[in-house]
């Protein structure tokens, strides 16, 4: 199992704190840095600002050497699907071809009104993103020169597919959700991994089913396709630094609750936990099908705990 490091970049991440946590995620043995792609934070929206996802990730790209940059997600409804292929291929040369690509449908109604984005309703952002994955894969696709297309949403006329990622065959493209009819129908012929969001083992286990049953459907062998999950993490060397990282966050987000109450309440859908308990969820999730694991590290300045997950946890489930 790989493990990843995973941002909230709408929550006031500086640019100082973003080349922090690109280092140590290079330092720790972390396979990935992703961030959210939002322009609006969830609970502090006139104290907290963003940086753009993907001008974040190709500024990264050069400062950074081994370790894979990407967004879990990018919603269809902030860019045109040429656009959002051009900044990712940027990204692609910038790094040398460590980037991925996740989309999602987009959900944040508020984040759309105060940006000026279109909401559709919820049927048409998922044919939006199956129009949108199919226009950046192919887009991407070393045999294909130019893209015509011509679907409800969006219209390509002789798109000049220039230049090519440099990764062989393409950046890495993820579909977010959970794994529903439509979902699983839009990830089986285009999806290179299928991430979900904090569920249980056993959860995730019937919803991969259901993606499993989605590609053998149209032939696709499923073993082409890597199973992923977010989850947000707190983890303490023992339960009193776990306590005290769960008090803090607490605080942040201007919550009362009793810290030891809190982690007992998300710990059977959340990361949560000491060390020897971490590792004994991932190995469940692991059994469940994960292969790779996005930690959602809610308190970005807090390095020390990036430090931990990298000596204490992924030397131990690189063999899951």
């Amino acid at each position: 199992m790989d493990v990843c490091l995973m941002i909230e970049g709408q929550e006031g991440v500086t640019w100082d704190q973003w080349t922090a946590l690109a280092g140590a995620c290079e330092e720790h043995g972390f396979d990935a840095l992703f961030r959210s792609d939002h322009y609006l934070s969830f609970g502090h929206p006139t104290e907290y600002g963003s940086l753009d996802a993907w001008a974040t990730l190709a500024a990264l790209a050069p400062l950074t050497s081994r370790i894979h940059l990407g967004t879990l997600v990018s919603p269809v409804t902030f860019r045109h699907p040429s656009e959002l292929a051009k900044a990712v291929v940027t990204a692609d040369h910038a790094s040398g071809g460590r980037v991925e690509l996740g989309m999602g449908a987009g959900w944040f109604e508020g984040e759309h009104r105060a940006y000026g984005f279109p909401f559709p309703s919820a049927r048409q952002r998922m044919d939006m993103l199956g129009e949108q994955v199919e226009i950046v894969h192919r887009l991407w696709d070393k045999d294909e020169e130019q893209v015509t297309f011509e679907g409800v949403h969006y219209r390509l006329e002789a798109c000049p597919a220039l230049p090519k990622p440099v990764q062989d065959p393409h950046p890495r493209l993820i579909i977010g959700g959970g794994a529903g009819p439509r979902a699983s129908e839009i990830a089986a012929p285009w999806a290179d991994e299928y991430n979900m969001f904090s569920v249980d083992p056993e959860t995730y286990r019937q919803r991969v089913g259901r993606l499993f049953a989605a590609i053998d459907a149209i032939g696709r062998d499923p073993l082409e396709l890597r199973l992923s999950m977010m989850s947000t993490t707190i983890v303490g060397d023992d339960e009193a630094e776990l306590e005290d990282r769960a008090a803090t966050f607490l605080d942040r987000s201007g919550r009362s609750e009793d810290a030891r109450a809190f982690i007992e309440s998300v710990r059977n859908e959340r990361l949560v936990g000491t060390v020897e308990q971490v590792l004994e969820r991932l190995s469940a999730y692991a059994s469940a099908g994960v292969q790779r694991v996005m930690m959602q590290h809610l308190m970005h300045d807090d390095l020390e705990m990036l430090a931990l997950i990298g000596r204490s946890i992924i030397p131990e489930v690189a063999s899951l």
